[in-house]
């Protein structure tokens, strides 16, 4: 059963709660400790030598389990991480220390709740569910709270009478029993199953990042549909193996994006049901593609009204109280990484969207919000110092642990800014068990080079530099340009090269100006630079395969609530006379070159460039 998919809601009366912390290590007791089964059965990647003792089934995720951690092994391969990377030398305890804790951690979640998938299914027993007598369990934590009651339609919005019964551990359960004719006295409207396999998980990784609700020319919000039948065929078209959709995760202000999340366990119900979401990942894999979801769990909208702040009344149920608990920059809300019931949360919450909606994998937004308690880097030796947040490092682990674990196939990207080491290791290696990170500074160096440096003076052995300086061993996504140089303040690489003659002439029944001339000959060549040289990985943000001529901007008080730049202009590509059409074949032409020849999975880049000359001539 799905969450949030119902007219109620909660009203929650509050006295001070304790929140449950892990304990500093493997001696200290774990609450609602119990004893293991002799014969649970096993499924689980053994942490000294990463190998699966079984083959992971979907339809079997109930009875998998994770075996239990032994604290007392060293790092079984460290040594591949230090030969690579000399300068982490220094820090090798540190590498070693972080794998302890996480070992431990695994280990106390294991005793306390029997098995680690069960308590990563945690989503499966907390929220809302049906039993098959129609019965409803409600479930919720709720540690400072007083007491709680449901209200909603089928109790005429009555704020009393159906109050919880108070659990060990702040935990909170109400039964509410079916209506006369004997159905669930709240309806359930997902119906919906999956018909097709997740597709294999693709060798060369090309991303069309996407935003549903933009995915129309029309000025309104555009839905799940719309995106299954328009937008699906034309990644299909251009090559793209992989979606990776943001703004999924419920949240109130249209104009965040979709990264002030105020509930995790739903997708926005501004786009359609949940069932039109399904079809769309659905229909994707029918066509080969994988989804990855833009997960946030790196902070959570401040919202008290519909969302996680103060959801039992105290400013520390979910998140860090008092002034560590609030990102100053963003406004929002930072996880308290060390609660048992967060890591519950979020582990459960990953493990949500995979299971019921089948997504292939995550894109996990402000990873460097996460590392340090500063929220970003500033030397070489902060990557191991006080500085770095341990809890969400260990939570980061233990996400990519749970994930490649139940599901081999599972995609994971860090968005990291820092760079730091080991994030694209494997646990065993002493990193953090991502897959791939964003190349972040590919794109400010396109920018830079077109704001500050003439043409003839383009710089190609710095520029190639910047695009293969990356490190060794951990796979990166490359890209020109992502949704943050699409929105408005900044510009996109064709507004950049062409400006204001993108409105006037981009028509083919005009001889072409030398601007344009310019503009669609450099947009090429960045972006077949970028693809051949910037990553393991490539991805393009929507409209910018075809250079979308305007900026995206949501609907605001700031912009009269428009939706004028709110859209995607497909309906450019689709003019024949537009020159758009010539970059959009450019983008489709370079990626089905790319899975001919595949040179993103190729070996990174290890020579030295040597240029005669660095300077070249367009004419």
């Amino acid at each position: 059963m799905m969450r949030a998919l119902f007219s109620s809601m909660l009203f929650i009366s509050l006295s001070p709660g304790r929140d449950q912390i892990f304990p500093e290590d493997s001696s200290t007791a774990s609450p609602t400790k119990k004893k293991r089964g002799k014969t649970q059965q096993q499924v689980f990647r053994k942490l000294s030598t990463g190998t699966p003792a079984s083959v992971h089934k979907e339809s079997t995720h109930q009875n998998t389990a994770m075996s239990r951690s032994n604290t007392d092994k060293p790092l079984p391969n460290l040594d591949a991480f230090l030969q690579t990377d000399p300068y982490i030398g220094p820090y090798e305890g540190d590498l070693r220390r972080r794998y302890k804790q996480f070992a431990e951690r695994l280990m106390q979640l294991e005793e306390a709740e029997g098995t680690f998938d069960r308590f990563t299914q945690s989503y499966q027993s907390f929220g809302i569910h049906r039993r098959p007598d129609n019965v409803l369990v409600l479930r919720e934590w709720a540690p400072g709270a007083e007491a709680l009651f449901l209200t909603g339609d089928f109790n005429s919005w009555e704020r009393e009478s159906h109050p919880f019964t108070a659990k060990e551990h702040g935990k909170w359960e109400l039964h509410l029993p079916p209506i006369e004719d004997k159905s669930p006295a709240i309806e359930h409207l997902t119906k919906l199953k999956f018909q097709h396999l997740r597709p294999p998980r693709p060798s060369s990784l090309r991303i069309y990042e996407a935003h549903v609700g933009i995915g129309s020319p029309e000025e309104k919000i555009a839905s799940y549909n719309n995106f299954t039948r328009d937008v699906l065929p034309r990644v299909k078209d251009l090559g793209y193996n992989c979606i990776q959709l943001m703004a999924i995760m419920e949240h109130a202000y249209y104009a965040s994006f979709g990264y002030q999340v105020t509930n995790f366990f739903a997708a926005s119900s501004r786009f359609g049901a949940p069932d039109d979401l399904k079809v769309l990942i659905d229909t994707a894999h029918s066509l080969g593609i994988v989804v990855l979801l833009d997960v946030v769990h790196s902070h959570a909208s401040s919202n008290t009204e519909d969302g996680l702040n103060f959801f039992d009344g105290t400013d520390s149920c979910f998140f860090h109280g008092g002034f560590r608990g609030s990102h100053l920059l963003w406004g929002s809300r930072l996880f308290n990484y060390s609660s048992w019931e967060v890591c519950r949360f979020l582990l459960s919450n990953l493990r949500w969207w995979m299971d019921e909606y089948h997504f292939d994998g995550f894109r996990f937004d402000g990873v460097t919000s996460m590392l340090y308690h500063h929220h970003g880097i500033g030397n070489y030796s902060e990557y191991f110092g006080l500085q770095v947040d341990e809890n969400a490092v260990i939570y980061l682990m233990l996400a990519n642990h749970t994930l490649h674990t139940l599901y081999p196939e599972c995609i994971t990207v860090a968005e990291d800014v820092s760079g730091m080491p080991g994030l694209c290791r494997s646990i065993e290696e002493g990193g953090l068990g991502f897959d791939y990170r964003l190349t972040m500074a590919v794109p400010d160096k396109w920018i830079q080079v077109l704001k500050e440096v003439r043409d003839e003076d383009w710089d190609l052995e710095n520029i190639v530099y910047t695009l293969t300086n990356r490190r060794r061993g951990e796979a990166s996504i490359t890209y020109a340009e992502s949704h943050d140089q699409a929105l408005v303040g900044d510009k996109s690489l064709a507004f950049w090269l062409m400006d204001k003659e993108m409105y006037t002439n981009m028509t083919a029944l005009i001889s072409m100006t030398p601007v344009v001339d310019r503009g669609i000959q450099l947009h090429k060549l960045i972006r077949l630079l970028t693809h051949s040289l910037g990553g393991e990985g490539y991805l393009n943000f929507m409209g910018n395969e075809f250079g979308h001529p305007e900026w995206l901007d949501f609907p605001r008080e700031g912009n009269n609530e428009s939706y004028r730049f709110a859209r995607r202009q497909f309906n450019l590509v689709d003019s024949e006379h537009l020159r758009y059409r010539q970059l959009n074949a450019f983008d489709r032409d370079m990626n089905l070159t790319e899975d001919k020849y595949g040179w993103l999975p190729a070996s990174q880049v290890t020579a030295k460039y040597t240029f005669l000359n660095t300077s070249f001539n367009l004419q």
